[in-house]
């Protein structure tokens, strides 16, 4: 069973990913936070495999939080709308398994945990190709 943590200021947003998220059969969302500094403490608290964050949420930023938790065994996805190119070369400094995009299909997100869970990191098309250019 993979154990996650979801961190996203939008409530909607947050119980719609969770929800979404129990729905597969090897998941479970053991914790949900509004902002970053909540998203550490619960990450310290339950041990997750994985910890899904937004960029933008208050108190402390999913990069800053990423950035604390670098050496936590958790593995860190940002999910994001934010392309930035600037946002994404901190997230790799940070150590981050993960940067997605919100418009990516709902499907993609799953798929995605596992393949972190399995070594291997992954990136938005769009921001690798920003990268190189």
């Amino acid at each position: 069973m993979i154990r996650i943590v979801i961190a996203e200021d939008q409530r909607m947003m947050l119980g719609a990913l969770g929800s979404l998220l129990n729905l597969e059969e090897d998941m479970e969302v053991v914790g949900q936070a509004s902002n970053g500094e909540e998203a550490v403490a619960l990450v310290r608290k339950h041990q997750p495999d994985i910890c899904i964050m937004d960029i933008e949420m208050p108190i402390k930023t999913g990069l800053e939080a990423a950035e604390e938790l670098k050496n936590n065994p958790c593995k860190v996805i940002i999910l994001t709308t934010f392309a930035r190119s600037g946002y994404f070369q901190r997230a790799i400094k940070a150590g981050v398994n993960g940067y997605l995009l919100k418009d990516s299909p709902s499907e993609e997100l799953a798929s995605s945990i596992r393949s972190v869970m399995a070594g291997v990191r992954i990136y938005a098309p769009e921001l690798i190709d920003d990268l190189y250019s």
